[in-house]
């Protein structure tokens, strides 16, 4: 053990809880303990205590307790060992010594840091050289900026066979240390070590203290054997326990960002570049056991994005694979899809921010992704077919090792085979076999806005089939469904409810106070809603002390908003409401107008989610059963979207406690 029982008693003994805390958190003496807010979660009233002399911290309104080494890794998002490090810096208390092998090892290691370091500050001088124009081309045309070449330290390797050798030999360094670094290619075969990289762009790998522990370079040439070449394994390097991009992003979700996991050096880049701090990717290999650990460190749900192709769809299916067993309570993941023929690097050139956020928020959620896996392509039309289908199932949840998640992906997943394989009558309206086979779509786990099967085939039969994922529209929809939201993903325009609901959030902050979790888990179908809702929540989080007066929390919302950017797509949302009759989303009006516009607005859009969902259904049913009872329901689910259509109108009515002639409901 590196450290001992009593040396971390020691740290306890020297640095009060309160010292610790009070470097992030105001606390106020109460009694024997302290108070303050809470650091990790917004607050109005201080439910955050430290204990000196029991030597721990509690937060009532998370629920999270701990010594001094707990808050510095939930707070500074380090690991245990960091952690100890920061504290023995900061009790000016001297690290134990290691063992002799130890620190031999460590010192070996400082050694190959140092040739690591010294190789890719060469390349980064060779990158910015004469000799460097041709990669400074090819990063241009990728988009990759001056600065960025900067940020991630790229550089560039000359075609020579001992540029590298030679520059490191005149400062001393010996072939045996390039050759244990990776540097140099060597063996029983080759008489003289020659360097590995060679006319190729260099992407440094760093560790989690950002020291340079292997390189990634990508070719120049087309006719090469490997367009991309890692350092090989390394005293320094494991590629399957680390991440491109890995100190950078954890930072960044430890302050807030999403982590995506892209495939690439050049999608992260391109991520980061386009203000995904988050962004990882795996070492020249799929998705390991060590990184999808390292991912859960930082993220409960990581989202995973793939390329829209057959290939990314089969690398989401090994990641899926991989996942399921490690699965645990709050641990999953989540699967985007880029369009067919695209990159991240490319969707960012091509539409910018705009374009990544549309792919993240179809991100779809694990036991949908295993799901469509299981049904694609097959045909379920006899009872053996349906009964291997659900001995598959059966055999992929029972290797999930928890046993509460393992039962709820078993009821999740008999769910979606109880509804695929519905007798006829077994749900509203009918629509099961019949002596036909049933399509899937997304109520039975397929992909959102995805054709649901083919037509009728010879004997009355249909098959089974789950398309590509995210392509094409239902084969039977209704013009209003066509053009609604949910089926049109995130390319929809701004619904007026919508605009209606993040203009009342504005107008009125007070609401958030009360309603920020009803805030946070609304439905909204366009990113610009998205954007400007996480805006709102992240002005609130910073300014919770918002002024008194009504229109001053307002003034300071927008504020703001302004200073994060998001001034324009303000404006954008306002020109979306095209009455202002709806007097409680509007400055100046009651509070009573205001909550009853508020929580109208709110039912109303939570009902229409609702109705468009049991439209799809409906619709499907109609599709594939052609009978009276699916023909009612349809009318019916269709009758009962007019009626929310008509009441949205009633939320004009509201305003008499602002003065305003109240209309009967």
């Amino acid at each position: 053990m590196r450290f001992t029982p009593q040396f971390l008693d020691e740290l306890r003994a020297r640095l009060p809880v309160s010292e610790v805390v009070g470097r992030r958190v105001k606390l106020k003496r109460a009694g024997r303990e302290w108070k303050g807010l809470s650091p990790f979660q917004q607050e109005k009233t201080p439910s955050f205590t430290v204990n000196d002399q029991k030597g721990f911290y509690h937060d009532f309104s998370s629920g999270r307790h701990g010594d001094i080494f707990g808050f510095v890794m939930e707070t500074e998002g380090v690991n245990f060992a960091e952690a100890v490090e920061r504290l023995a810096s900061m009790a000016g208390v001297p690290l134990p010594a290691a063992s002799p092998e130890a620190v031999r090892t460590e010192q070996r290691r400082r050694t190959l840091h140092d040739v690591m370091e010294m190789a890719t500050e060469f390349f980064i001088a060779t990158l910015a050289s004469r000799a460097g124009a041709r990669a400074r081309g090819y990063l241009a045309d990728r988009g990759i900026s001056p600065a960025t070449q900067l940020q991630f330290r790229l550089g560039y390797a000359l075609g020579e066979r001992f540029a590298l050798k030679e520059h490191l030999g005149k400062a001393g360094v010996s072939v045996n240390d390039m050759v244990e670094a990776g540097l140099l290619i060597a063996g029983d075969d080759i008489p003289v070590p020659y360097d590995r990289f060679r006319d190729r762009v260099i992407f440094p790998i760093t560790d989690l203290r950002r020291r340079v522990i292997a390189l990634g370079g990508r070719a120049l040439e087309k006719d090469v054997p490997a367009k991309y070449l890692n350092s090989p394994e390394t005293p320094l390097f494991h590629k399957g326990d680390n991440l491109y991009n890995f100190a950078s992003a954890r930072q960044a979700v430890h302050d807030g960002a999403a982590l995506i996991v892209v495939e690439g050096y050049v999608d992260v880049i391109a991520m980061v570049t386009a203000g995904f701090a988050g962004a990882v990717a795996p070492l020249g290999t799929a998705l390991t056991e060590n990184q999808l650990a390292h991912l859960w460190r930082m993220s409960d749900e990581p989202i995973m994005c793939f390329d829209g192709d057959k290939a990314g769809q089969r690398a989401a299916y090994r990641a899926a694979d991989l996942a399921l067993p490690s699965l645990a309570p709050g641990k999953s993941l989540r699967i985007a899809f880029m369009p067919e023929g695209q990159d991240p690097d490319d969707l960012v050139r091509s539409g910018g921010r705009a374009a990544i956020e549309e792919v993240l928020a179809a991100a779809r959620p694990l036991a949908e992704v295993v799901w469509a896996r299981e049904v694609e392509g097959g045909r379920f039309d006899t009872p053996e077919r349906r009964a291997a289908l659900e001995s598959r199932i059966g055999e992929l949840t029972a290797v999930i090792r928890d046993e509460v998640v393992r039962r709820y992906y078993r009821q999740d997943l008999g769910e979606r085979l109880q509804r695929a394989f519905a007798p006829e009558g077994g749900r509203r309206g009918g629509g099961g076999f019949g002596g036909q086979g049933r399509r899937f779509g997304p109520r039975a786990g397929g992909f959102g806005g995805a054709s649901a099967g083919s037509g009728p085939g010879r004997g009355g039969r249909q098959q089974f089939s789950t398309p590509v994922l995210g392509h094409g529209p239902y084969q039977v929809t209704s013009p209003q469904l066509a053009t609604s939201p949910l089926l049109r993903g995130q390319r929809s325009a701004l619904s007026r409810r919508e605009a209606l609901i993040l203009q009342s959030l504005i107008n009125h902050p007070w609401l958030l106070h009360d309603h920020l979790e009803e805030v946070a888990a609304l439905e909204l179908a366009h990113p610009e809603a998205h954007r400007l809702r996480a805006g709102i929540i992240g002005a609130f989080a910073h300014d919770h002390h918002l002024s008194p007066e009504p229109d001053e929390q307002s003034e300071q919302l927008r504020a703001d908003l302004a200073k994060a950017g998001l001034s324009e797509l303000l404006q954008r949302v306002e020109r979306s409401i095209t009455t202002s009759a709806v007097w409680g989303a509007q400055p100046g009006a009651a509070r009573d107008d205001v909550l009853a516009t508020w929580n109208q607005l709110v039912a109303l859009h939570r009902q229409w989610h609702s109705l468009l969902r049991e439209l799809k259904d409906a619709e499907l049913a109609l599709g594939e059963v052609a009978n009276e009872a699916n023909y009612a329901w349809l009318r019916d689910v269709k009758a009962r979207l007019s009626e929310v259509d008509g009441t949205e109108a009633l939320i004009e009515g509201f305003g008499e406690s602002s003065g305003r002639v109240q209309r009967s409901v």
